[in-house]
C-alpha cells in the first residue's frame, strides 16, 4: 500500500454515505459492530481521523486496509466508540444523588419496596462514573449499606476498554474532581497513575455489551445513561430509553447527560425531578 503524502488530510465531509455504509458493513462482518445506530456525522468524523493515521488516500483505500488488517479494525472499533470520562464528572449531579436521590432510594429499601439497591452505569468507558458512586456510597452511606445490599455494574462495548477499568489505574487528567481527602483515602500511587484501593474496586462489576441490545439489561433502581445518547440516531434513542424504563421499578431513577433529554414517547414513562442535572423518576 502507498501511503499518501503528509501533507494530505482525508475530511469527513469526503466520506460519502455510500463509503459510510461499506465501512460499516467490514466492522458488522469481521467484529458483529453495527455502525447503523450511530449518528453520521459523528461517524464520519471518527473514521477521517482513523484515515489521516494510517495515511490512507481516501475511503476506498482505507476499505481496503480493514479487510487486510484486525488491528485497525480494532482500533477503528474503539475510535468510534471511545467517550471521554473523568471521576465526578459534573459534580452538581452527584450533590443531588447525595443528598435527594440516593437516600429516597435507601429509603424505599428499608421500607420493603426493594430487595437491593441497584445501580447501573450504561456506556461506563472506563469505570470513572460507577467507581465515583462507589466512593460516593462509601463516604456517605456506609451506615445504609449496612442494611441495604449495594450493587454497582458498569457496562461497554468495548472489552478493553472494559478489562483497564477493572484494574482501576487512572491518569491525572481523569482525577481532576477527585478532593485531596478523597485521594489520600481511596488511591495509592502506581507509578505515574493512581490506582483505586481495592474496597472500591471490589463495589463494581463490569459486564461488555452492547447498549442498543436492550434485552441484556438488569433491573435497576438507578440508572445512569449520561453523555452516550448523544452519539445514537433518533430512533435507537428511544430504543434504548423505553429499554431502561422497563427495567426501572415505580419510583426508579434514570440520569441523562447535560446536553441530552427524553425523546419520543418515552417521556410518558417518566417525570422530571430536576431538570437542570437531567434526572428523571420513572412513573
Amino acid at each position: 500500500m502507498t501511503a499518501a503524502p503528509d501533507n494530505i488530510l482525508v475530511d469527513h465531509a469526503e466520506i460519502s454515505d455510500e463509503e459510510l455504509m461499506e465501512i460499516g458493513l467490514i466492522l458488522s462482518m469481521w467484529r458483529n459492530f453495527k455502525m447503523s445506530v450511530y449518528k453520521d456525522k459523528c461517524m464520519k468524523r471518527r473514521v477521517s481521523i482513523r484515515m489521516r493515521s494510517t495515511r490512507c488516500r481516501d475511503a476506498a483505500e482505507y476499505c481496503n486496509l480493514l479487510r487486510q488488517s484486525p488491528l485497525e479494525l480494532d482500533l477503528l472499533q474503539k475510535a468510534l466508540t471511545i467517550h471521554v470520562s473523568q471521576f465526578f464528572r459534573n459534580p452538581s449531579m452527584f450533590d443531588k444523588l447525595r443528598t435527594e436521590v440516593l437516600p429516597e432510594l435507601f429509603g424505599a429499601c428499608a421500607a420493603g419496596e426493594a430487595d437491593a439497591l441497584r445501580i447501573c452505569c450504561l456506556g461506563c468507558a472506563g469505570g470513572e462514573e460507577p467507581f465515583s458512586l462507589a466512593i460516593l456510597l462509601r463516604e456517605h452511606f456506609s451506615r445504609e449499606m449496612r442494611t441495604v445490599q449495594t450493587f454497582i455494574q458498569g457496562t461497554d462495548i468495548d472489552a478493553e476498554t472494559l478489562r483497564l477499568a477493572q484494574q482501576g489505574e487512572y491518569m491525572e487528567d481523569r482525577l481532576k474532581e477527585v478532593s485531596a481527602e478523597l485521594r489520600v483515602r481511596y488511591f495509592r500511587p502506581s507509578g505515574a497513575r493512581s490506582r483505586l484501593v481495592p474496597e472500591i474496586r471490589q463495589m463494581v462489576t463490569f459486564l461488555q455489551g452492547d447498549i442498543t441490545a436492550t434485552a441484556m439489561y438488569a433491573p435497576s433502581n438507578l440508572v445512569l445513561c449520561r453523555n452516550t445518547l448523544i452519539y445514537f440516531t433518533r430512533p435507537d434513542q428511544e430504543k434504548i430509553l423505553n429499554g431502561v424504563a422497563d427495567i426501572l421499578p415505580a419510583g426508579g431513577i434514570l440520569v441523562l447527560g447535560k446536553s441530552e433529554t427524553l425523546v419520543g414517547d418515552v417521556r410518558r414513562r417518566f417525570e422530571a425531578i430536576c431538570p437542570v442535572e437531567r434526572i428523571y423518576r420513572r412513573i
